[in-house]
C-alpha cells in the first residue's frame, strides 16, 4: 500500500540543545533504517519549512502507524496521510 505523508516538525524552542541534537540524530538514523528496509522509498524536503513530503510503501495502515510512531521526532510532528492508488491515465498502467 502506498501512502503520501506530510510531516511538519515543530521542536519546542526551549528544548535542551543536547536533547534536541540527540533526538535529531536518532531521527536520521531511524529514517535511514526505514528507507533501507524499502518502506520509505521517497522523501523530499519542503523548501523553507521544517517539513517533508514522503511516500511510504507498507503492508497496512497499522504498519504505517507503527513506523511513524517509531520516529524520535514523532511527538513534535503534525502528520497528514493520504492513501494512494494508481491513476487510470498513468502511462505505466497503459
Amino acid at each position: 500500500m502506498l501512502f503520501h505523508v506530510r510531516m511538519d516538525v515543530a521542536i519546542p524552542h526551549d528544548l535542551d540543545p543536547d536533547v534536541r541534537a540527540e533526538t535529531v540524530a536518532r531521527e536520521k538514523a531511524r529514517a535511514l533504517e526505514v528507507q533501507r528496509a524499502g518502506k520509505w522509498p521517497h522523501i523530499w524536503r519542503v523548501v523553507g519549512q521544517y517539513s517533508n513530503i514522503s511516500i511510504f510503501d507498507v503492508e497496512s495502515n497499522a504498519e504505517l502507524h507503527e513506523i511513524l510512531g517509531s520516529l524520535p521526532l514523532f511527538p513534535y510532528m503534525t502528520i497528514t496521510v493520504a492513501p494512494l492508488t494508481t491513476h487510470p491515465s498513468d502511462l505505466a498502467v497503459q
